[in-house]
């Protein structure tokens, strides 16, 4: 199960890879550089559109391009041929503070949009990040479901959609949440621990579950990715040649290829020179594919 580098993208934070079967590629993001990324397996070759701001976060739109989180609120997308990137306003957030950008994000599987939100400096300790919903027939109405994190992080839906995991990634808490989930409401309840990640290697960073209910995450600083049951019992644990993995993804033909995308931090290049990189690694399992944003949700 050794990781190949299928991208040298040198990120310097890598994020919310998306598989588009229809297209046989992966896009996914680097926050700071607010560039929106595509690796065609055909051809090998990678584009890039810039975004006006950091990008952390992006799911199929149903009505074409993609909805993302960014640093203001939530944005449709669409990638042109030219290289630029069109980005219309859905939503505005209301930060507690300036310094601070959306995170980690996804759809449930109902198509209803999900990011949080968090301090840009993850040293000042502050517990300002929110768990924000955004939902289709709801022009320019954004939702603030839960509060009091600092790193919010982990998104991810079991296959039938009752059950949302969210972990906190921040070394002071390392904490992956399970909820109950109204899939009509789209409101998560019964918060509880599903693992606390002090006792494993690696802080808790962007998840994905597979086919089976199982919960993967990237274990960050610890160049791990982790396999949990949906009772929270470690499975396994499939090593990544970087220290910082930051957020997984099936994809590929038959949907049984993770790919993972990481981090490329400022001081240890020469020990780390795949930093920043895509990766993808054949997990024995496969995982499902990722909803689009659904602009008429049932």
């Amino acid at each position: 199960m050794q990781a190949e580098l299928i991208v040298d993208a040198r990120n310097a934070v890598g994020e919310c890879p998306v598989w588009v079967p229809e297209e046989n590629a992966l896009y996914w993001v680097d926050i700071p550089a607010g560039n929106l990324q595509r690796w065609s397996v055909q051809s090998g070759t990678v584009q890039a559109w810039k975004a006006p701001e950091m990008l952390a976060c992006i799911a199929r739109h149903s009505h074409g391009g993609w909805v993302a989180g960014m640093e203001s609120g939530f944005f449709h997308l669409h990638t042109h041929n030219d290289g630029s990137l069109a980005c219309e306003l859905l939503g505005q957030v209301e930060h507690s503070r300036q310094d601070m950008r959306l995170n980690d994000g996804r759809c449930d599987r109902q198509g209803r949009f999900w990011a949080g939100s968090m301090v840009l400096n993850m040293g000042a300790n502050a517990a300002e990040g929110r768990l924000y919903r955004y939902s289709a027939g709801q022009s320019g109405v954004v939702d603030a479901q839960l509060d009091g994190f600092i790193v919010p992080n982990g998104l991810g839906f079991s296959p039938d959609g009752k059950t949302m995991y969210l972990s906190d990634s921040h070394p002071n808490v390392q904490l992956i949440w399970a909820f109950d989930y109204d899939t009509a409401s789209g409101t998560p309840s019964n918060r509880r621990v599903f693992v606390d990640m002090n006792h494993f290697c690696g802080r808790p960073d962007g998840a994905a579950v597979d086919a089976d209910g199982c919960y993967w995450i990237c274990g960050n600083d610890a160049g791990l990715v982790h396999r949990f049951t949906p009772d929270g019992r470690l499975d396994y644990s499939l090593p990544v040649p970087v220290k910082k993995p930051s957020m997984c993804a099936f994809g590929g033909s038959q949907m049984d290829t993770l790919f993972v995308t990481s981090i490329r931090p400022g001081d240890d290049h020469d020990q780390q020179s795949l930093a920043g990189g895509v990766f993808a690694l054949n997990p024995g399992v496969k995982g499902l594919p990722e909803p689009h944003f659904n602009h008429s949700p049932t």
